[in-house]
């Protein structure tokens, strides 16, 4: 049984990079720009980008978890773009069929070696040629597969709740609630359906954190709310087979070796397991750990001490020779 994206490279080396076309639209009192990108199929693919593109300190590159979107990475965006010694350049990416990217026609194509091949032709529209990455969940996936076929991108890694090993408890619960989530009348009936959901995996959020997770789950942007991803990614969890052995990656997590990392766990997270993060530090020469108390799958990167913990691993791999 192969992996998950096991002939990405393949399909990449194959992608023309010519296939990748740009267009942007300004909204500065956000503090980014939306800019569009066509994958090779056609379909518009969203990022957000941060900072200036002149700034030359090393990019970064957030990717979010399986139905989330560019927006979970806004303070930690917005923290390292508006840096007053070191501002840089952070785009975050909308995957197909999230956020403002286009839904495709067959959900078959919500496949992780498809959206490999969509962040590479992201990468090359945007003009970079190495950056430090930020995974969350399904972004960290999709981070080890771009180290097994575009190595040299990666000056350094953050791994938010994953990693080479997934427990299949924490996809059991994500399947129970993708795309099956009762449609709240407001962002705050919305908060209190996903406190219900999920009180007992963040009991440190307050109101004003849950409302916002409501803002990032739902969308108004047609007037009713509605989930901010195509309800039918269900389809592709429905697909898994959790009684069968997951694949394990650690063949991918160990070509990231050469780069310093920093590996996030959720105190309560059901995905990521404690085990598994402390053999990652293990088999990784340069990896710090951080478990984030009260929190489960996936943290929340906008806090101070997460932000801190995040620029100092970007340091790591600024000071190491390329």
């Amino acid at each position: 049984r192969k992996p998950a994206f096991a002939s990405a490279a393949a399909m990449v080396r194959c992608a023309p990079a010519a296939a990748a076309s740009f267009e942007s639209s300004m909204t500065p009192e956000t503090g980014f720009t939306s800019r569009f990108v066509s994958a090779n199929d056609g379909l518009k693919l969203h990022l957000r980008d941060y900072g200036s593109l002149a700034a030359t300190e090393l990019p970064v590159i957030c990717l979010p978890g399986f139905a989330r979107t560019a927006a979970d990475f806004h303070e930690l965006a917005i923290a390292l773009s508006q840096d007053e010694d070191k501002p840089r350049r952070v785009l975050a990416l909308d995957y197909r069929g999230r956020g403002l990217s286009e839904y495709d026609k067959n959900w078959k194509n919500y496949d992780i070696r498809i959206e490999l091949d969509d962040l590479v032709q992201v990468l090359v529209a945007s003009g970079i040629e190495q950056a430090v990455f930020v995974g969350t969940s399904r972004g960290g996936l999709l981070t080890m597969a771009l180290a097994a076929t575009l190595p040299a991108m990666i000056r350094g890694v953050v791994f938010n709740d994953v990693g080479p090993v997934i427990d299949a408890r924490g996809l059991l619960r994500i399947r129970g609630y993708v795309g099956k989530l009762p449609v709240p009348r407001s962002f705050q009936e919305g908060a209190e359906i996903l406190k219900r959901l999920s009180d007992q995996q963040f009991p440190i959020l307050g109101e004003a954190e849950w409302e916002m997770m409501a803002r990032r789950t739902w969308t108004d942007r047609d007037g009713a709310l509605r989930p901010d991803y195509d309800v039918r990614l269900m389809k592709v969890l429905e697909e898994l087979d959790l009684e069968a052995p997951l694949p394990v990656l650690w063949t991918y997590f160990d070509a990231l070796k050469a780069v310093p990392m920093l590996a996030i766990r959720g105190a309560n997270s059901d995905l990521l397991a404690e085990k598994t993060l402390e053999e990652m530090a293990e088999r990784h020469p340069d990896c710090e750990v951080h478990t984030a108390p009260g929190q489960g799958h996936a943290p929340l990167l906008g806090s101070k001490d997460m932000i801190r913990r995040i620029v100092k691993l970007i340091a790591r791999a600024e000071r190491r020779a390329i």
